[in-house]
């Protein structure tokens, strides 16, 4: 499926679309695409709680990870917590692994 263009009023030139067509999409709504970044910290901007409770899953290098904090898709990384020790303001010390990231929704029916 070739993206769309949308001209600006006035001007004959499309504007290119700011998704990229590297990996899926994600509109915000209660959609089956899951987005190119994802974080489980409120206090991120790529934090979606609605899509969270759904149940994200994560393949990692073909491996299932359960204790993923973020993860990039276009950048192939994912962090992960290291065991339980907390960073000085209480959070969980994570380090960024890089490899094939593969997200999927654990459940596949919207709540509600």
């Amino acid at each position: 499926m070739a993206p769309f263009a949308i001209a600006l009023p006035g001007t004959q030139e499309p504007v290119k679309p700011l998704a990229s067509a590297a990996g899926p999409t994600y509109s915000g709504g209660m959609s089956d695409t899951l987005p190119d970044r994802l974080s489980n910290d409120p206090r991120s901007p790529h934090y979606d709680e609605a899509l969270l409770q759904r149940g994200v899953g994560i393949k990692f290098n073909g491996q299932e990870k359960r204790n993923v904090e973020e993860y990039c898709i276009s950048e192939g990384w994912i962090r992960v917590a290291v065991g339980k020790t907390l960073d000085r303001k209480g959070n969980p010390l994570t380090i960024k692994l890089t490899g094939k990231v593969e997200p999927y929704l654990q459940d596949t029916s919207p709540k509600g």
